[in-house]
């Protein structure tokens, strides 16, 4: 058993870290006041031949593996987790419905740009009335002639007004149950997609999210992705990789927050001696560090499972679930370290622990994640 790196997964390492240091970190807090989406930096990403990092070379991706996609998702978080969302994201619900199900067709007409980052992937599953009952799909799609036409809405859509074209499912058979939920590729210039990003959020304020609104959206037969009456389960696999992405920001927030603590600690002096010369804070500390490590593991073991073609969804899914809830732990932790200055926008923990909140909802709440895992243990 070797937990080091490979080579190639540590220069990436290396090379991230020190991007989000210097490209990310420096306007984290004025987009985080702004709402500015951080176009230019993922400009640079696909500069860096990032943005399709774990897909095969052929379409234009990294072929790299999956530790790799979430040492990267984890070094954006550690600085703006608004930035480290966007990436997951990306390519974590964006590109893999693609590369998983696509034919070699669609893979080289939507996962090609996607990996040369000309726009963002998105994946529309969430509705109104289907969050983590997904199967309560209301969109549907009708087979007219050599079209399907769509039409319903989705909410809570990442990325969406920065994608060309995405994903996402409709029911093309009522009477099926979730056996007639289909998935399609539809583009977002097409005639009645609107996109609208009027969301007033407590964290992750520089993301993009979207409401979408299909009214009666033609899209050729061949931009049915996958088989049909596949596509809530293709999608339920798509959202398996998805949460080891999410795990991953819950380990780089948690990992921020711990590092401007233990910053703080050592500098910030009470009673003639340094926070961190006084036992509680010590325990506080030792706990973060020993928790974020653990968490860490979690989410590399589910990676290679992935990356070996081995069941990993229970191991993503404990994965998801205990470093999003120890990332709200840690960043707790942090703002209490810090003092009355952490509820203060000026030391940054506040922004961790309000854009923390996100994780244990999206990609499958934490509740739902428990009964994954109890489904998985045979109960």
């Amino acid at each position: 058993m070797n937990f080091d790196l490979t080579e190639e997964q540590a220069m990436i390492r290396d090379l991230i870290h020190d991007f989000a240091d210097a490209e990310v970190a420096p306007g984290a807090v004025d987009r985080d006041r702004t709402g500015h989406f951080p176009v230019e930096v993922f400009e640079k990403l696909a500069k860096l031949g990032l943005m399709g990092l774990p897909f095969p070379e052929q379409y234009g991706g990294g072929g790299a593996d999956t530790i790799s996609f979430a040492i990267v998702v984890e070094e954006l978080s550690r600085v703006c987790a608004s930035t480290g969302i966007t990436y997951s994201a990306h390519v974590s619900l964006g590109g893999a419905p693609l590369a998983l199900f696509g034919t070699e067709e669609q893979k080289a007409a939507y996962l090609t740009p996607l990996c040369r980052g000309d726009y963002l992937g998105a994946f529309g599953l969430t509705e109104p009335d289907a969050g983590s009952d997904a199967g309560g799909t209301r969109t549907t799609a009708v087979r007219t002639g050599d079209q399907w036409v769509i039409s319903g809405s989705k909410c809570f859509i990442t990325n969406a007004s920065y994608a060309r074209n995405l994903a996402l499912t409709a029911v093309t058979d009522r009477s099926k149950g979730t056996s007639g939920i289909s998935a399609f590729i539809v583009p977002t210039n097409a005639p009645g997609f609107t996109t609208h990003c009027n969301y007033e959020k407590m964290g992750l304020h520089a993301s993009n999210t979207t409401e979408l609104v299909l009214e009666e959206v033609a899209v050729p037969l061949e931009n049915l992705l996958g088989k049909e009456g596949n596509g809530f389960k293709q999608f339920l696999a798509v959202l398996d990789g998805g949460r080891i992405g999410i795990a991953a920001m819950g380990v780089g927030i948690a990992q921020g927050a711990y590092d401007k603590s233990l910053r703080y600690a050592k500098q910030r002096k009470q009673f003639g001696r340094t926070l961190s010369a006084f036992q509680a804070i010590q325990f506080k500390l030792a706990d973060m560090a020993m928790n974020i490590e653990l968490a860490r593991t979690m989410v590399y073991k589910a990676a290679w499972l992935k990356d070996q073609g081995r069941p990993f969804k229970k191991e993503a899914a404990m994965a998801k679930l205990f470093a999003t809830e120890m990332c709200m732990k840690v960043c707790d932790q942090a703002v209490q370290i810090h003092g009355g200055y952490g509820y203060m926008k000026e030391y940054e923990v506040e922004r961790f622990m309000r854009d923390a909140k996100l994780l244990e909802i999206g990609e499958g709440t934490s509740e739902i994640q428990r009964l994954v895992i109890a489904a998985q243990i045979g109960c």
